[in-house]
């Protein structure tokens, strides 16, 4: 599978060990930066490419997933749902993280680089990778919704209070 990485200056240390740890488990990484550190980086133009790359990937289909991580993830996660297509989930525990993919068909995971070990969030995003999304009629269902909104501003049949 194609893996889509970006970070900021927290978690650039942790980059470069997930692209390790990513390649041995036999994946292909790209790595959408930053190259270097800068603590006055800025995190959005890294996740937005980042979950890009993997909308456009999946549409060329391409089996592709994206990972985004900062301080905390939150400012991460944000950015890359402002891609079309993208739908990127904060996970913060080995629940969090398989749901998001079973439940909500995320393809992207953030994770708070300064909110876990290293360890710990290696074992989140082994954990997203491998989790299918189930399927089911009522997730399936939901995120036909989010899609709907996101190029509509409308859900069928739903109240929606602009």
């Amino acid at each position: 599978m194609r893996i889509h990485i970006a970070t900021d200056h927290a978690g650039l240390d942790f980059s470069r060990h997930l692209m390790k740890h990513l390649t041995a488990a036999g994946h292909e990484v790209i790595d959408h930066g930053p190259q270097s550190y800068d603590a006055l980086d800025d995190y959005p133009a890294f996740c937005i490419n980042a979950a890009q790359a993997v909308v456009n990937d999946r549409a060329g289909g391409v089996a592709a997933l994206g990972v985004v991580f900062g301080g905390s993830g939150n400012g991460e996660q944000m950015a890359a749902n402002k891609v079309r297509g993208a739908r990127a989930a904060l996970a913060w525990n080995l629940s969090t993280a398989r749901l998001a993919r079973e439940h909500n068909d995320a393809n992207v995971i953030s994770i708070g680089a300064r909110q876990h070990t290293v360890e710990d969030a290696t074992d989140f995003i082994d954990a997203f990778i491998a989790e299918p999304f189930s399927g089911d009629e009522r997730h399936a269902r939901r995120i036909a919704q989010l899609g709907e909104y996101e190029t509509t501003g409308r859900i069928a049949g739903k109240d929606i209070v602009a």
